[in-house]
């Protein structure tokens, strides 16, 4: 049963968003529901091993139907078997993107969050998988699709679905509002003949929830309870900054959006199996570090955004001003806290976390690099009717293939795995997007078909194709697969790369990215050292490496070292 320390908690967090507009006996009624439900699931599911987090977390980003095989069999399945024969030894979490029915945006349009699409499979494929590997899934909480259940009945005033979508009226103000999209925001539309302005922060088809309404909430504490009895043991909780709406706000990451993630922690940390929040809150820095919490007591991760447009710029430009600027200065974590470290993902370089370290000029020069490479750019609205760049949409492989210094790419490779190395290396846990590992290059005929500029790095496989491609020696799949997972395998081994590993920041000049990671006992230090440059480069430094071993190239010298162009060393003591 729920102990009364964590009832009493709950219902004051409940009390804290809703007390303005719910009497406490109305919260009440809300909070026995959250017990009820947290005390069936205590009651039936077998308590599981709670996550380790160590030098061996690592995570795979990936869709349900990342891999295909024509119509033989659902996608879980056939990932299932790709996943046992070639990545099982080196990924500990499998993040599926949304598996829900859906209607538009890749998943992100959910029709229904208690069922998996039949395209892909059923709960059965979930609960199999996870019986050897930590699942990690998507609660998309801030929108629902406007093709769902849900919107169907809101529009007929049933259940469920009644007042479960935003409306607001044109005393709304709506001047402040900070838009990660184009599109209009407000939609006017007529229910039992009243005009009402619907709220929709992504898309005409992603209708926003209205959570003002503890119903919505309690809604998706039993979805996130539903999530866990089939083995999920990950939250991210897609978009939540924009969850909260407020007359003349911004309108992200106001103190009741906050208030709710701590109420979901509570709920997880009430449940057996102790399921972990990871926030996806694509902002600038300062606003995504709050999501830890003042006391550590809202997400147990968060997404260390402001890495994947550094880290890019740092090698397109040989220069890394910016990424020893940002590192110097990030955070070190606490245990139990973590970064999700990434360079590639299934939406594209988001560029809002690079606010505050990459000015106009250094901005505009990135773009038009990215743009030659074969990148798109999406924008956001800002006030008035201006934009500003929201994200750059490309491929790892496209967007490290030439350079300004290195125009014919003769230095793609290079310059791919020594991103992937210093991602790895870094404070935090890792996570590699499934299309990374082949180096896959922009899907320009799937965007050319559907104008979705993400879709440039949503590629599909056919399973036997890519098996095939990672037979022979000779192809570039079976290249990057090898590069990426041998940096992995290497990791796996060595405690100075637990996620909360001290870090420590060294500056040997623009050319050179530095920085050392000490174990938690203290007894291992691995100096991860880059040169991001097309030329050899020198390090003055005596023989402070010595007594020192390359972990990447075993017979390197560590004596007055010198590294190839874009090489990144490894050294351990």
């Amino acid at each position: 049963m729920l102990s009364q320390p964590n009832k009493k908690n709950i219902k004051k967090k409940l009390n804290s968003i809703y007390r303005l507009d719910y009497s406490k006996q109305d919260l009440g009624v809300y909070a026995n529901e959250i017990f009820r439900v947290i005390n069936i699931h205590n009651k039936f599911v077998k308590k599981r091993k709670k996550i380790k987090i160590s030098e061996k977390t690592s995570v795979l980003i990936c869709y349900a139907d990342s891999l295909l095989n024509g119509n033989r069999g659902k996608t879980i399945k056939i990932f299932k078997k790709f996943y046992k024969k070639k990545l099982d030894h080196f990924f500990e979490i499998i993040h599926f993107l949304p598996f829900y029915p859906s209607s538009s945006d890749s998943g992100f349009a959910v029709k229904d969050h208690y069922q998996v699409d039949k395209k892909l499979g059923d709960w059965s494929d979930i609960s199999s998988l996870s019986k050897n590997i930590n699942i990690m899934a998507d609660v998309v909480i801030n929108h629902a699709s406007s093709k769902g259940l849900w919107f169907k009945n809101f529009l007929n005033n049933k259940s469920p679905g009644k007042e479960y979508f935003l409306r607001v009226n044109k005393k709304f103000d709506i001047s402040n509002v900070v838009r990660p999209r184009e599109n209009r925001l407000l939609k006017k539309i007529s229910i039992f003949k009243k005009d009402n302005l619907l709220w929709r922060t992504f898309s005409d088809d992603q209708i926003d929830l209205n959570f003002k309404n503890p119903r919505v909430l309690l809604r998706f504490v039993k979805i996130m309870i539903n999530l866990v009895n089939h083995g999920v043991t990950i939250f991210r909780l897609d978009a939540i900054a924009y969850l909260w709406k407020k007359s003349g706000s911004k309108c992200v990451n106001l103190k009741e959006t906050h208030e709710i993630i701590k109420l979901l922690r509570l709920v997880c940390n009430s449940l057996k199996s102790k399921p972990i929040i990871i926030t996806e809150t694509n902002l600038p820095e300062k606003e995504n570090l709050s999501y830890f919490g003042l006391n550590n007591n809202e997400s147990h991760w968060i997404y260390n955004f402001t890495l994947p447009p550094l880290l890019v710029h740092a090698f397109l430009f040989e220069d890394s001003t910016y990424l020893n600027k940002w590192s110097k200065n990030l955070p070190s974590t606490k245990i139990g806290n973590n970064y999700l470290n990434f360079i590639a993902s299934h939406d594209g370089i988001g560029m809002r976390p690079a606010e505050g370290y990459l000015n106009k000029k250094s901005l505009s020069k990135f773009f038009k690099r990215l743009k030659k490479n074969g990148g798109q750019l999406s924008f956001r609205k800002i006030q008035g009717s201006s934009k500003k760049v929201y994200e750059a949409n490309i491929t790892l492989f496209n967007a490290f293939q030439k350079t300004d210094s290195d125009k014919k790419g003769k230095y793609f490779l290079e310059r791919y795995v020594s991103a992937h190395a210093i991602m790895i290396a870094f404070e935090g846990i890792p996570a590699i997007y499934f299309n990374s590992i082949f180096g896959t290059s922009n899907d320009d005929y799937r965007y050319i078909i559907s104008g979705n500029k993400r879709d440039l790095n949503r590629y599909k496989w056919n399973k036997d194709k890519l098996e095939n491609l990672l037979k022979n020696k000779n192809s570039k799949q079976n290249a990057f697969y090898q590069k990426i997972m041998n940096l992995i395998f290497i990791k796996k081994q060595n405690k100075a790369f637990h996620p909360n590993a001290k870090r420590k920041k060294f500056y040997f000049g623009k050319k050179i990215f530095c920085f050392k990671r000490t174990s938690l006992d203290n007894k291992q230090t691995i100096y991860n050292i880059t040169n991001l440059s097309s030329e050899h480069q020198k390090l003055n430094i005596g023989n402070k490496f010595k007594k020192y071993k390359d972990l990447l190239n075993k017979s390197k010298s560590t004596k007055n070292l010198e590294l190839e162009p874009y090489e990144t060393l490894w050294l351990s003591n």
